[in-house]
């Protein structure tokens, strides 16, 4: 490695593979619309048979994430685990090609094919996952090289993790060679269950551990318990650096000590809604490593975010740092 990285990440690597299709289909199939489900090898199989016109892309929240944050020019990696199959080689060279190092090769003889999740989107621009957790999701310790975080700037970590025991030591190694090596370490709380599956750890690691969280007001209201947003995010502010919350259309809220920014949305009709929360934290942590103020770092996530719903699919296809400059943000 000739230069640090400023970002790394770890995280699911899931090969997303989406199809477009209407809301007859999602009920001759049972699936449910507009959340993400798990679902067994079989279902999986069952899936990806019907799927007509799908399109593969390389995935994951936080792969979403930094593969973004690469496009923009950061020098980026990501940490994932992918078995040495079509999928997995499929997903080692996507994220090489669009500018996030993957240093873990793909790995011959495990037992569980590449993680992959069949993404149906409507006409509405909903989109319903449905996830088969292969060899992603059994990342452990064993994977994360401390090389890789020789004078990172920042750790950005998936709430998913915490699923399983080594994804949870995984996540810990990852934080504490991150803090060794100088940098700072955050959090994306992944979505309202998976607060609910860890509420203790997340709320520990919020307190003791983290400089920032990422969430949306219902992981906020989960993490505390609370129905009322603004005492869950005064409790996260009160024991966390940086606290970032986004309201699915309603202003931005970011909160720094006593600094206090909300930014405005601009509500359009989605194409496709994947990868908008993935995409905001790009922007916002691209603002963030850059030295921006926490507006700008706010704005810059909603312009990222707004890029993405344009299209199919949840990674930029134009050129988002031109949307930063026509919107006088750098």
């Amino acid at each position: 490695m000739t230069q640090p990285y400023q970002v790394v990440g770890i995280g699911n690597a899931i090969v997303d593979v989406l199809a477009q299709t209407d809301d007859s289909f999602l009920d001759h199939m049972g699936i449910e619309k507009g959340i993400m489900q798990l679902v067994d090898k079989p279902r999986a199989e069952t899936l990806y048979g019907a799927m007509s016109d799908r399109v593969q892309a390389p995935g994951g929240s936080v792969a979403n994430t930094l593969a973004g944050l690469g496009e923009l020019g950061l020098r980026c990696a990501f940490i994932g685990r992918v078995k040495d199959d079509a999928l997995g080689r499929f997903y080692a060279e996507g994220m090489v090609a669009e500018g996030t190092a993957f240093p873990n090769p793909p790995m011959a003889g495990l037992e569980a094919p590449t993680s992959r999740s069949m993404i149906f989107v409507t006409p509405d621009g909903e989109r319903s996952m449905n996830t088969y957790l292969g060899a992603g999701a059994d990342l452990g310790p064993e994977d994360v090289a401390e090389e890789v975080f020789e004078s990172v700037g920042l750790l950005f970590l998936e709430g998913y993790l915490f699923d399983k025991v080594p994804g949870k030591a995984a996540f810990e190694a990852a934080a504490r060679y991150a803090r060794a090596a100088g940098g700072h370490a955050g959090i994306t709380l992944s979505d309202p269950f998976c607060v609910d599956r860890h509420r203790a750890d997340f709320q520990k690691l919020v307190a003791d551990d983290l400089n920032f969280v990422i969430g949306n007001e219902h992981e906020f209201r989960a993490l505390y318990e609370v129905d009322d947003l603004e005492a869950a995010l005064a409790q996260a502010a009160a024991v966390c650096d940086l606290v970032v919350c986004t309201q699915s259309g309603d202003p931005v809220i970011l909160i720094r000590g006593d600094e206090r920014a909300e930014v405005p949305v601009h509500k359009v009709v989605p194409v496709d809604a994947t990868g908008a929360g993935d995409q905001f934290a790009s922007g916002f942590l691209y603002g963030l490593v850059t030295g921006q103020s926490l507006e700008t770092c706010g704005r810059m996530g909603c312009v990222a975010a707004a890029e993405v719903i344009s299209h199919f699919g949840a990674r930029p296809k134009t050129d988002v740092r031109a949307r930063f400059v026509a919107e006088g943000l750098i």
